[in-house]
């Protein structure tokens, strides 16, 4: 952080998500953590994500696994191991330190014991905070998600923010939406009881697809 700011602590950036602000680094290698708010807000409607005939042939094949919450750390990891990135270790360290407390989750794909792909974010109230993803082969990241946003449905969540769109995103059904909306839907979301942990072990890959087919 900037000399004179608050120090970032998990509750500091716990309060910041409930505000509509979340961090992040120009790089790696960089000490400084800076806030984002977006003008325009990246959403996935839960009731919209799109699982193309494609993807469901590759969960079908039932070639990978999925598991949530056993590799958090390895994802994040995952998800800095780029050329470019905006986790740093002060924002690996929080987001983990959230992990331990609950607050952060992980779906992870795993081709045998190789870790292949994963996404994270944070869960506050009704509303999940996407904070990044990766993948090492084909599909592996939509597949994360195709079972993040099945899990967050059966979980009671109301709003999965995206922080931003890319094509990749709107391809799966992401959109913008102006940030006095996005905060509107937030301050909603928040009043809203939602367990990540309730829907139980993760399904078969049929049963993502159905329920997905019936909401989109």
């Amino acid at each position: 952080m900037k000399d004179g700011a608050p120090i970032l602590t998990a509750d500091l950036l716990l309060q910041a998500y409930q505000v509509g602000v979340f961090p992040m680094s120009e790089g790696r290698d960089d000490p400084e953590v800076f806030w984002v708010d977006p003008r325009m807000r990246g959403i996935m409607p839960l009731d919209a994500f799109h699982i193309s005939r494609s993807l469901a042939r590759s969960m079908r094949r039932g070639r990978y696994s999925v598991t949530y919450n056993t590799a958090f750390s390895a994802v994040v990891q995952g998800c800095a191991d780029r050329d470019e990135t905006w986790i740093n270790s002060t924002i690996f360290d929080l987001y983990s330190a959230l992990h331990d407390r609950g607050y952060a989750h992980s779906i992870e794909v795993w081709d045998d014991d190789r870790l292949v792909g994963g996404v994270y974010g944070v869960a506050i109230g009704g509303a999940f905070f996407g904070e990044s993803m990766f993948s090492r082969i084909t599909d592996a990241s939509k597949i994360a998600l195709a079972y993040l946003v099945d899990r967050l449905r059966l979980g009671g969540y109301q709003l999965f923010d995206t922080q931003f769109i890319t094509p990749h995103l709107a391809s799966l059904g992401a959109v913008e939406v102006p940030r006095d909306h996005y905060r509107a839907m937030l301050v909603e979301a928040l009043t809203k009881e939602a367990s990540f942990d309730s829907p139980g072990p993760i399904p078969p890959a049929q049963d993502v697809i159905q329920r997905n087919a019936q909401t989109s």
